[in-house]
């Protein structure tokens, strides 16, 4: 294999004031994986109590299954941005967590294989969604010695949110009926595709104010 196409190749210096903190917080040491599980349930939390009761009451059923905002696809394609296949089992723990701590009382689904599947789909469709792309000779990927390019970024979350919808509408064939099947598919897209945006909108807002409120005074 080519040295150019290595995979989250090693990190170098990314130049670009403008994602500095972003870069600093998701290439940080042994504790990166934790921060991606916690950026992860807040953002699986946020959809969870805010997104899906508002939602629940214009698609109840499609809601079950799919969100038209899911914030967590904007966790997916930046933690695969910078570490490549390696964060595919850290986003798979923390989907499961993530589920485990809002998912409503009473409900007991992880005693059916289903659910295991849908968590590794959601997992790897960031990294399907990058090697996609790098196959057609367009290496997005982090450690390329840029700055984060976001056209970049939606790009890849959109052909990744391609994977999850395809993968979970497969996963749960047996239960979404016939005629909720193309509105299922492409709320997955269009939810991934959202919250990947809202996702980064945000996190840009964050790191912008941590860098002004950091920065030496008269500058």
């Amino acid at each position: 294999m080519r040295e150019d196409h290595n995979i989250a190749p090693s990190c170098k210096p990314v130049t670009g004031k403008t994602n500095s903190g972003l870069l600093i917080w998701f290439r940080g040491g042994a504790g990166k994986a934790v921060m991606v599980v916690l950026a992860y349930a807040l953002c699986h939390g946020a959809t969870a109590l805010f997104v899906y009761p508002l939602q629940s009451f214009l698609l109840a059923d499609i809601t079950v299954f799919a969100s038209l905002v899911y914030l967590p696809h904007g966790v997916r394609v930046l933690s695969t941005f910078f570490w490549g296949w390696k964060a595919v089992p850290v986003l798979f723990v923390a989907g499961l967590i993530s589920d485990l701590v809002f998912m409503p009382a009473g409900v007991h689904l992880y005693d059916e294989p289903t659910i295991y599947i849908s968590l590794l789909v959601g997992a790897a469709s960031a990294f399907l969604g990058f090697e996609a792309l790098r196959f057609l000779g367009l290496n997005y990927y982090s450690g390329q010695n840029r700055a984060m390019n976001w056209t970049q970024i939606v790009s890849v979350g959109i052909v990744a949110s391609l994977f999850n919808s395809v993968g979970q509408s497969i996963t749960f064939s047996g239960r979404i009926l016939p005629e909720d099947g193309v509105a299922t598919f492409v709320t997955y897209v269009i939810g991934d595709v959202v919250g990947l945006v809202v996702a980064m909108f945000v996190l840009m807002l964050i790191f912008r104010w941590i860098r002004f409120a950091t920065a030496p005074e008269g500058t």
